[in-house]
């Protein structure tokens, strides 16, 4: 996928398509991500993992497990296999509340798709 010339909602859609399309990866996962994405195309954004389904959300949540604070540019980079969550988050570049492991976790499941 043409991360870049993408807008938020397009990749949001496709996210949703690919991760049920092939959830192995998922795992039996119970967690939820609430995305704060700052940039031209960033907003609130959110992924409920559960019984190895994800259900893509419009919006950040209220109530999560792990909430991902970074640039949209940053987090296309992230879904390209362009960006290091830990080295982002050293840097500065992504910010995290709530559990770290998850944060570890999510791009560890991201690598095992071919977007």
């Amino acid at each position: 996928m043409d991360f870049e010339n993408m807008a938020m909602k397009a990749i949001w859609d496709e996210l949703g398509k690919v991760f049920n399309q092939n959830p192995e990866p998922l795992g039996n996962s119970t967690v939820t991500y609430a995305f704060e994405l700052d940039g031209e195309d960033g907003g609130g954004y959110g992924l409920k993992l559960e019984n190895g389904q994800a259900e893509m959300l419009y919006e950040a949540p209220e109530n999560f497990d792990c909430k991902l604070k970074m640039s949209d540019k940053n987090f296309k980079k992230l879904l390209a296999g362009n960006l290091n969550t830990t080295a982002a988050f050293m840097m500065g570049r992504l910010k995290v509340e709530g559990k770290l492991g998850y944060a570890l976790k999510l791009e560890s499941i991201i690598k095992q798709y071919d977007f």
